[in-house]
């Protein structure tokens, strides 16, 4: 069943053997996850309304973006793994945290993760990203071998890296949009 939000967002529904209703915006896509068997997902809607709103705004200023934005077509899969391997080993250098090994696969909703046992998993197509994003994805998830959680002593590593994670960071969500359109045409 889908509905749509108070701006005209499609919202689509997902009922599952969860404790508590949660919204998600991974994709650009609202998804609301509600318990199995829920009947009143439009109570949920109107609850987290704000957080919506917030949410859409962000996601049509970043699809509006991606007019201005390139992809890298140029950047093969091994050139990636390539630089990735390097900037590891710089920034496990630099962060002095040991990654042990290192994953390549297209993901879905991630640009990459680090695992608790130090193995870093790299979304492959990173390999479209202008090369300083590259650089701030590498560097944010070493910097988790520090500290897991986006909490204020991770965003304080973060800084002393990169004077501008907020604008990585929405520069990386409209290139994951460009990314997904340009993956719906071909």
């Amino acid at each position: 069943m889908d509905n749509k939000t108070d701006a005209g967002l499609q919202c689509a529904l997902d009922y599952r053997d969860v404790k508590h209703p949660r919204l998600e915006f991974k994709t650009g896509t609202l998804l609301l996850i509600l318990l199995k068997h829920y009947k009143d997902e439009k109570e949920t809607l109107v609850k987290y309304r704000r957080w919506i709103q917030k949410k859409e705004h962000i996601i049509r200023k970043a699809l509006d973006e991606t007019q201005a934005k390139n992809l890298n077509q140029t950047r093969t899969e091994q050139q990636l793994r390539n630089l990735i391997h390097t900037l590891v080993q710089d920034y496990q250098t630099e962060l002095n945290t040991k990654i042990n090994k290192t994953y390549f696969k297209k993901m879905k909703t991630k640009w990459a993760s680090h695992s608790s046992n130090g193995n870093l998993t790299i979304n492959t197509l990173m390999k479209y990203l202008p090369e300083d994003l590259i650089h701030y994805i590498t560097y944010h998830e070493i910097a988790h071998a520090i500290e897991r959680k986006h909490n204020e002593n991770f965003w304080n590593i973060i800084n002393k890296k990169f004077k501008d994670p907020a604008n990585k960071e929405k520069d990386l969500l409209t290139y994951w949009f460009l990314i997904q359109k340009a993956s719906k045409h071909t």
